[in-house]
Order: structure tokens, then C-alpha cells, then sequence
């Protein structure tokens, strides 16, 4: 029999569900709720209409994989659906596809630690654009619907106006040059309105612990763009707190639990943070960049204005011509505090000023200053701007206010006028956009307690606003086609699915390597098609990855930060590598090699350097090169600058160009290799054009020929000015000399890799040097029989490890370099954290004689929100 006692426990349960549940379908039906879902649907329909108008994937043929978007972020999604299969050969901690085997988790939390990239498990491999477009169209509406919540907790106001206003910073002009290219940056523009709310909690002096796990949320989800938003968050709390009528005392309160609440959040990202910087500390560097200098006040205002792209970097801060005619009412609206005004505009100009200011754009960026725009915290400003121009509205401001705003705006536009980014989209998107602020305004006022007209001209606004961004997303997509035309690099279709099924069928890891190299499709296609190969583009590519692969004889190109495979015999060998894609007519074709195994046993010896060709050498064991002695035969004279190479001067127009001529065995293979030669090179049948530009661009070892009966080797190089190359930029392989090195190779009996570490049984008696072809990077610990582990010792940049007398095994694990650290941390900050949510609930809770104070966090928030209706005249 059920006692009474479970009957009046199972009753109230029931009542208590059915409590939440009746909430939360108030809560779904709410005035918020619906302004929210507004707010999202606006500017993501705006964008997948403006998609659907240019014909953009996923709704036409135009591959959105254009730059980096296609080389970086399309093949980084595949690896992540790879990880979340199962189908991948590594884990988060280090990816064996690229470079040869490099780190993987400081890639992960750079560019795919958005939230919404895990959808691309739910989605087939061969749609992975799909999931990508998703990223960029879900941070949109989410960005909106926090934004509009927000604008409600700084001034009260109708929720259906705020959703107008955030559908703008949705939809801003940074979204749709800067952020939607770029998945991960887009968790920034979610991040800015995620971290305002987090400070207004400390305003209301409450949910101090929520707050923390919000702004811990935006340094997760992108350290640089929740660098910004963090920092543009603080900027707008220190405004509310200025403009707040309370006590210093209050004031001091508060910004301490903002300050406390923002560094405890900082030490809950630690890990991301921490594991960032020594990746970044680790990685090859970037060229160094330079600001080019505070644009004009003319190009600056505008790009205030909707409609147009500018012919070289600005800050894109168009938020839509209602929230911009707003902006400019706010120094009229007589209904609003001069302090306040004052005050706003101040910081508006002051966060703009910092956007030209070098020392201001490193701290944006996280304290240094960027390759490519220096504008990337830009969506900081476009939200500033949709706050001032809600501080306006909702303060209802008159004719007056509206007048003078629109009289400001036609200022900046003929102050504008002629710049590149203003043109005739520009004047029709500013004039519609006035006609129906101006119709509206007209409507309501003149009958102002009539529901029909506000429902009326709550649609004509809407509708309004979805148009202007429709045009505006569209306008920006036209633009973008060029001149000069963005390139486009190939991320679906058949050719990549049929080189990706080849891949998975030739693949014989860790037995060997399978290269996806030629790299036909995109900078990172072993992420992309599978396989393990050279190719690497990222921006945590290590330098000791992109050393190891140069000094070998392969190509890079961004300094470094784009590494390839190599394409000769002998630097395929030496990673490994028995299988990679040929092109072939009508597809790919498996080309074939053969490698040494993965873990090789060598005599001690030390390695030589003097050359390419010696560095292959000592790797491989065994010498295969005859490196003939070249000496200038004709045409323009070189100088030899010892070791360091020749010097070939520049070709005169008509001239046949430098001649180098020397002697090599009948038969063999002759190569060249010139990294930093820019001009065409000819030799034994073969001409080609090499691009070499030191330090941005190195060619690889490249194919001559085949020597001829009388030994003759000649090399013709042509340079359009004055070039370099090595000493020693000819190397000849005598035909079997690569087969028979390989044949005397002591190879590992056996290999076992998993997802961060490598295993190795080793033939017996073995003693000298175990060589893995793995590159050396920070983070590899390894043991011998056992014995304890120690970071290995590289052979030029390889892993090898010295190995006594009769060694039977060998493992290798790899540690991401700052990950203990960062986690320990944010331990430490979570016990805290927990702490302090704990004590905050005893604090509160109602007990014996104890009551809390009715009405407190109300009281303390409404002293920080903007009064409400005409301030006195005293007070203006």
C-alpha cells in the first residue's frame, strides 16, 4: 500500500512541474520573449534573402568559400565532424593529418570553439558548408535577441522597438564584411550584449555567479573577439555607472563585482587563454604588420551610411538608417539628461578615436597589432551606436529631436560625399530609411491611442528594416564579387568527394602516410580530404613544423603559416608517405612510392646541414645525391657570397639569362631548388616559373630532367630583378639510389599511433638513434623500455630519441604546453566561483527571524537605469 506520506510527496512534485511548466509557456508568450524572436528573425532573413537574391550557396550556386573562409574554416569544420565520428586519426590534443602530425588543440578553441559549430556532427560530411553557413546565421539571431534584451534592462521601453534596433546591430556592416566570413569571430558579436548583461547583474547586485559564467562564455568562445567585447562591455558599464544618480560608495560596489566578476571569468577561460598564448609564442611568425594611419574624417563618417564598400581597410559600423538617425537625435532629445547625452556621445567618439590609434589597437587585439583589417573589434562601435540610438527612443524624442538628427545625418552625408563606399545605393537606402521614420512618426502622433496604427506602423517598420537589410547584405555581396575577384577555392562537389574517397580507401595509418598533396582544392586539404600530409594553413602552425618542412626542400607560403608537401622522391620518403593523389584527366589517380617506415633505428652520426640535399641525406642515413659543383657558363654573371648563396642578377630585356653548367652521373634525376628565386628556371627539357619571394613565399624541390648521356647538366635561370639561390641548388638522384637506402633501413617492427601518442616496437638489438618522422614541436615526451619519459632530442627539427644498448620499445605522448597550467587555474577559479554562489544563496535565504531586505535588487537597478520622461530644467 502507497503510504500518505508518498502520495504527498508524488502531489506536490506534480504541482510543482506543472508550476515550471505554466511558466515557461508565459514566458514563451511573453512581450519579450516575442521581441526577442523578432530581433533574431529580421536579420537572418535579411541575410538568406540577400543570399537567395545573389544566388550564394546555400541557395544558388556562388561558393561562399572565398579566402580564408575556404582554405581555413570549411576544412577545420570537417576535421571537427571527423572527431565527433570517430573517423579522425587524432583528437583535440594534436591532428596526425596536418603538417605531419601537429598540435590541435590551440586550432580548436581559435576557430572552432563557437558553440554553434558542434551542428556540423548533425550533418552529412559531404554538406559541411551547410553547417558553416548555420555558425554565421545562428550568431546573428542569437547577437539580436541577447541585444535586445539588454536594451531593456538599460531603459524601459517597448520590446518590439528594441527588437528593431538590434535587428540592425544583427545585421550590421561588419557582420557582413568582416564577421560572417568568419565563423568563430561571429561568437563575438553574440559576446558583446552576453557580457553587458553579465555587468548589469552586478548593477542589480545579484546572480554574481551567473554573470562570471556569461563573460567565461565570451573569452571561450573566441579569445580575441571576447577580448573586445569584454573591453567594449566595460566601456558601457563605466557609462551607466557615471551617469547613475547613487553614492560613490554604490558606485565603487559595483564596479568592484564588475571587476571581480571579469577577472574570475577570465581565470575560468584560462584554459583557452593560457594554451592560446603558448601556441601563439610557439608558432612561426606572422610578417610583421604596420598601420597604414588614421583614415580621413570624410572616409571615417562614411561608413556611417548604408550601401557601399570602401577600397581599402575601415572600420564597418553601419547599423541601418533608423538606429542612425536616432543616434543623431539623442543630442536634440530634450527628454534626455545633458549629462547623459554628453556622455554617450563621448564614449561613441572615444571608442571610434581608439580604432586609429596604434597603442589602443593593440589593446583591442589582445596587445598585438593584427595582420590584415586593424578594424576587427568594429562590431564593438555598431553596438554602441544601436545603445545610443535606444537611449533616444526610448526618452520618445519629438519633432525636434528627429529634425536635428536628420539634419545631422545629411551633414556627414555630403561631408561623405565622393568618398568610395558612398554611391547611389547609399542615397536610396538613406532616403527610404528617413521616409519611414518620418511616416511612423507622423502616424503615431497623430493618432496616438489608436492600436490599429501602432500595429500598422509596427509592420511598416518591420518590414521596413528587412528590406533596407536585404539591400544592404546584397549590395555588400555585389561588391564583394570584385574587381578584383575574390578567390574562390573548391570545398564540395565531385571532384573533392572523389579525392576524399580515394584518400579513405588508399589510407594505411600508422603503417604509412597518405598524402593529399598536390593541394588542388584548399590550404588545408588533409583536413579537408583525410589523410596525413605536409599541407597546413593556420595561424598556430609551429615554427618548428614549418623549419623542418622548408629546410627539407618543401614550400610555404603567408611566412610559413601555409606549409605544403614535399613533392620530391626522397622528402616523400622521409615522412613516410607511399600513397598521395595525382591529378589525372576526369580526377585523381593514387600515386605511388616508396617511404621508410614511420619509427626508423640510425647509427649515432652527426647530421649535415651545408645543403637540401645533405639535410635529406642525414635523415634518411645514407647518401643518394650527387651534388654537382655549378659554375657560371653564360649570360649576366652571378657572385657567390660563400655559403649563403648566388646572387643572379637581373635578365636585360631580350637577354637569355644566367647559365650555370656542371656534370652529373647519366641517367640520373637532376633537381632544383631555389626557395627565394622568382623567375623562370630551365634545365634538361623542363622550363617552369618560380614565385619565390623571401620570407612570404618558398618554392619547393622541383624536377629538371633526366641527365643526359654526355652528363651535361645546364641551368638556365631568367629573373625579371635581382634574385638568390643556394650554393648548391642542383641535386641528381642515381635511378634505384633512393630503393636501395631504404632497403638497408632498420624499421620499426611494428606502430601503433593513437589519438596523441605513438608506439613503436623496434627490431631487436637495436642502440644509436630511434628516428619518429614526426616534427619536433613542444609537448612530445618519450620513454624508452619503459624508463622514464623526457622531452626528445630533434634531429633538425625531426623527433629522435637515443636509445641504449638493446632497446625493445619506444612511446611518445604529447602534452599541449600550457593546458595543466590553464586547467589548474580554472579549477581554482571554479572552487571559487562555487564558493561564492554558495554563500550568496545562504545569504539570501530566508531563515528564523531573518528576512531579506523586499525589493533590494530592484531598488539598485532601477538607480542605474536612465530616468525616464523630461528631466527637469535645472538638470539639462
Amino acid at each position: 500500500m502507497v503510504s500518505y506520506v508518498t502520495i504527498r510527496t508524488l502531489t506536490r512534485s506534480h504541482r510543482a512541474v506543472s508550476r515550471t511548466a505554466a511558466a515557461a509557456r508565459r514566458r514563451l508568450r511573453s512581450p519579450e520573449t516575442r521581441a526577442a524572436a523578432l530581433a533574431a528573425a529580421l536579420p537572418t532573413a535579411a541575410y538568406c534573402l540577400a543570399s537567395a537574391f545573389h544566388g550564394t550557396y546555400p541557395f544558388g550556386g556562388r561558393s561562399r568559400a572565398v579566402g580564408d573562409l575556404g582554405d581555413r574554416f570549411v576544412p577545420f569544420h570537417a576535421h571537427l565532424w571527423d572527431l565527433q565520428h570517430g573517423t579522425a586519426t587524432g583528437d583535440l590534443l594534436f591532428n596526425w593529418n596536418s603538417g605531419y602530425g601537429s598540435p590541435f588543440l590551440a586550432d580548436f578553441l581559435a576557430y572552432l570553439a563557437n558553440p554553434f559549430s558542434w551542428l556540423v556532427g548533425l550533418f552529412p560530411r559531404a554538406a559541411v558548408n551547410l553547417p558553416v553557413f548555420l555558425v554565421t546565421l545562428l550568431s546573428i539571431g542569437l547577437a539580436s535577441a541577447l541585444m535586445t534584451v539588454f536594451l531593456g534592462r538599460l531603459h524601459p521601453g517597448p520590446p518590439w522597438l528594441r527588437a528593431l534596433l538590434a535587428a540592425g546591430y544583427g545585421g550590421c556592416a561588419w557582420v557582413l564584411e568582416d564577421g560572417a566570413p568568419a565563423p568563430m569571430w561571429m561568437w563575438g558579436l553574440v559576446s558583446l550584449p552576453l557580457v553587458c548583461l553579465a555587468f548589469d547583474r552586478c548593477l542589480a547586485e545579484r546572480r554574481w555567479a551567473a554573470g562570471t559564467l556569461l563573460v567565461a562564455a565570451a573569452w571561450a568562445g573566441n579569445l580575441h573577439t571576447g577580448t573586445m567585447a569584454v573591453l567594449g562591455a566595460g566601456l558601457v558599464l563605466l557609462t551607466r555607472v557615471f551617469l547613475a544618480r547613487t553614492t560613490v560608495r554604490a558606485r565603487l560596489r559595483v564596479l568592484g563585482r564588475s571587476a571581480a566578476m571579469a577577472a574570475t571569468g577570465a581565470l575560468l577561460a584560462a584554459p583557452v587563454i593560457v594554451v592560446g598564448y603558448q601556441a601563439g609564442k610557439e608558432a612561426q611568425p606572422a610578417r610583421v604588420a604596420h598601420y597604414a594611419g588614421a583614415p580621413g574624417v570624410a572616409e571615417y563618417l562614411a561608413q556611417l551610411l548604408p550601401g557601399g564598400r570602401p577600397d581599402h581597410p575601415l572600420p564597418n559600423v553601419f547599423v541601418g538608417v533608423p538606429a542612425l538617425l536616432l543616434v543623431a537625435s539623442l543630442p536634440f532629445n530634450r527628454r534626455v539628461r545633458v549629462r547623459e547625452r554628453a556622455a554617450w556621445y563621448l564614449l561613441l567618439a572615444a571608442v571610434a578615436a581608439s580604432f586609429t590609434w596604434t597603442p589602443a589597437i593593440m589593446l583591442w587585439h589582445g596587445l598585438a597589432l593584427p595582420n590584415g583589417s586593424p578594424y576587427r573589434a568594429a562590431f564593438v562601435l555598431s553596438g554602441m551606436l544601436v545603445i545610443a540610438a535606444w537611449v533616444s527612443l526610448a526618452h520618445r524624442p519629438d519633432a525636434f529631436a528627429l529634425l536635428g538628427g536628420a539634419g545631422l545625418v545629411a551633414l556627414v552625408a555630403l561631408s561623405a560625399r565622393g568618398q568610395h563606399s558612398v554611391g547611389s545605393a547609399t542615397w536610396v537606402l538613406a532616403a527610404a530609411g528617413a521616409a519611414l521614420v518620418a511616416g511612423a512618426f507622423l502616424a503615431v502622433r497623430r493618432r496616438p491611442d489608436d492600436p490599429a496604427v501602432r500595429r500598422i506602423v509596427g509592420a511598416a517598420l518591420a518590414a521596413g528594416v528587412l528590406a533596407g537589410s536585404v539591400y544592404a547584405a546584397y549590395r555588400a555581396a555585389v561588391l564583394r564579387d570584385g574587381p578584383p575577384a575574390p578567390r574562390t577555392v573548391t570545398t564540395a562537389g565531385a571532384r573533392p568527394l572523389a579525392a576524399y574517397g580515394l584518400i579513405r580507401r588508399a589510407d594505411d595509418w600508422p603503417g604509412s602516410r597518405t598524402d593529399p598533396g598536390p593541394h588542388e582544392f584548399t590550404g588545408n586539404d588533409p583536413l579537408l580530404l583525410g589523410g596525413e600530409g605536409g599541407a597546413y594553413d593556420s595561424a598556430h602552425v609551429p615554427a618548428v613544423t614549418a623549419q623542418l618542412l622548408h629546410d627539407l626542400g618543401a614550400g610555404w607560403t603567408l611566412s610559413g603559416r601555409h606549409t605544403l608537401s614535399p613533392a620530391d622522391p626522397v622528402g616523400r620518403a622521409l615522412f613516410g608517405v607511399t600513397t598521395y593523389l595525382d591529378p589525372a584527366p576526369g580526377g585523381f589517380a593514387a600515386g605511388r612510392a616508396t617511404a621508410a617506415p614511420l619509427v626508423t633505428v640510425h647509427p649515432a652520426s652527426r647530421p649535415g646541414t651545408s645543403s637540401v640535399w645533405a639535410r635529406q641525406e642525414s635523415l634518411l642515413g645514407t647518401a643518394v645525391y650527387e651534388v654537382p659543383k655549378l659554375a657560371p657558363a653564360a649570360g649576366p654573371a652571378p657572385t657567390l657570397h660563400g655559403t649563403s648563396g648566388w646572387s643572379i642578377p637581373a635578365t636585360p630585356e631580350g637577354g637569355a639569362g644566367t647559365v650555370f653548367a656542371g656534370v652529373c652521373t647519366p641517367g640520373s634525376t637532376a633537381y632544383f631548388y631555389g626557395p627565394w628565386f622568382a623567375g623562370t628556371v630551365a634545365g634538361l627539357g623542363t622550363a617552369f616559373e618560380s614565385q619565390g619571394l623571401q620570407p612570404a613565399t618558398a618554392m619547393p624541390v622541383r624536377e629538371l630532367g633526366t641527365v643526359p648521356a654526355d652528363g651535361a647538366v645546364r641551368l638556365l635561370l631568367r629573373a625579371g630583378s635581382a634574385a638568390q639561390v643556394p650554393v648548391q641548388p642542383v641535386g641528381c638522384l642515381a635511378p634505384g639510389a633512393l630503393d636501395a637506402a631504404l632497403g638497408r633501413l632498420r624499421g620499426a617492427v611494428s606502430v601503433r599511433a593513437g589519438g596523441h601518442g605513438i608506439e613503436a616496437v623496434l627490431p631487436p638489438g637495436s642502440a644509436g638513434t630511434a628516428l619518429v618522422s614526426v616534427p619536433a614541436v613542444r609537448g612530445w615526451r618519450c620513454s624508452v623500455d619503459g624508463r622514464a619519459e623526457a622531452p626528445p632530442t630533434p634531429l633538425l627539427g625531426m623527433v629522435s630519441l637515443p636509445l641504449g644498448a638493446g632497446a625493445t620499445r619506444l612511446s611518445c605522448t604529447y602534452r599541449t604546453p600550457g593546458l595543466d597550467t590553464g586547467l589548474a587555474v580554472g579549477g581554482a577559479a571554479l572552487a571559487v566561483l562555487a564558493g561564492a554562489a554558495v554563500a550568496g544563496r545562504v545569504r539570501v535565504r530566508p531563515g528564523p527571524g531573518l528576512r531579506p531586505p523586499a525589493g533590494r535588487a530592484e531598488e539598485s537597478r532601477a538607480t542605474f537605469r536612465a530616468e525616464d520622461g523630461p528631466c527637469p530644467e535645472e538638470e539639462r
